[in-house]
């Protein structure tokens, strides 16, 4: 398990093999590498990688934060890796699934992170990115370009869902640049994309957090039916709301202020 080398156009060549059930396609080249780290602002010193595997965003990181960089790798092959050639971050390697990780024992200060995300697990890292939002004011990170556009559209579009509205409630999200196929090995099926969530200033929401998250999911279900529709599922008194304007709407067509609208109007009407 070594580094063989660069190739042209600065990539590197390992051999590693990528584990197909962990979701692995290695970036193996240095100048997108370098140019998703550089997208990094420093809002924190101290940052966390997700699933470095060959390290090709690690070296870059190392670079800028030192001591304070922190990588947490599931797969036991690339840790190894990840000690051998970096060495001096040996303490800040954890063998650990992200989304079992308690990072309140971690981290004792806010932190970003940074990484490329397995596509199968991207949106539970986002969802936990969402439990700790006040810990991380920055997210750096690529994943499928199709969730990639979902996240940072806004309302009108058809890729507009869950994740746009949640996560755009606390975050600032950019679409950064696309990232072609041939850059990964094995190369995956479609397209990569990186894009930035910056920390807003909504300190909480004007509803119940629970019930917001619900009322989101719940409407996004049936995404071609009304509001009035698709909220019915969730206990309320229905006539007390039926004339609101926001009823006859879909829900791709409510900006997060819309949705905490609604929470509160389902909130403030609670079934008889």
């Amino acid at each position: 398990m070594v580094l063989t080398g660069r190739g042209h156009n600065g990539r590197i060549m390992s051999k590693v093999k990528a584990k197909k059930h962990l979701g692995q396609h290695f970036l193996t080249d240095r100048n997108i590498a370098g140019k998703i780290v550089d997208s990094l602002i420093e809002k924190t010193d101290v940052v966390l990688e997700i699933g470095p595997g060959m390290g090709v965003l690690t070296g870059f990181l190392y670079e800028k934060f030192g001591d304070n960089l922190h990588l947490t790798e599931i797969d036991a092959e690339s840790v190894k890796y990840l000690y051998e050639h970096f060495p001096n971050l040996s303490k800040n390697i954890s063998e650990s699934d992200f989304l079992k990780e308690d990072l309140n024992k971690r981290f004792t200060r806010p932190f970003s992170i940074i990484g490329n995300f397995p596509y199968n697990i991207s949106s539970q890292i986002f969802f936990k990115v969402l439990d700790h939002r006040n810990e991380i004011p920055q997210v750096v990170c690529m994943i499928q370009k199709e969730v990639a556009e979902r996240i940072a559209t806004g309302p009108g579009s058809k890729a507009y869902g869950i994740l746009s509205v949640l996560l755009q409630a606390f975050y600032d999200i950019e679409y950064l640049f696309t990232v072609n196929e041939n850059v990964f090995t094995p190369p995956p099926k479609v397209k990569s994309a990186v894009i930035r969530l910056i920390r807003n200033d909504r300190e909480a929401l004007s509803c119940n957090e629970k019930l917001f998250f619900r009322v989101v999911k719940a409407t996004f279900l049936h995404r071609r039916k009304t509001i009035r529709n698709t909220i019915k599922i969730i206990p309320h008194n229905f006539e007390a709301i039926a004339g609101h304007e926001l009823m006859g709407k879909r829900p791709e067509q409510l900006s997060v202020e819309q949705f905490e609208e609604l929470t509160l109007l389902i909130q403030n009407n609670p079934p008889t």
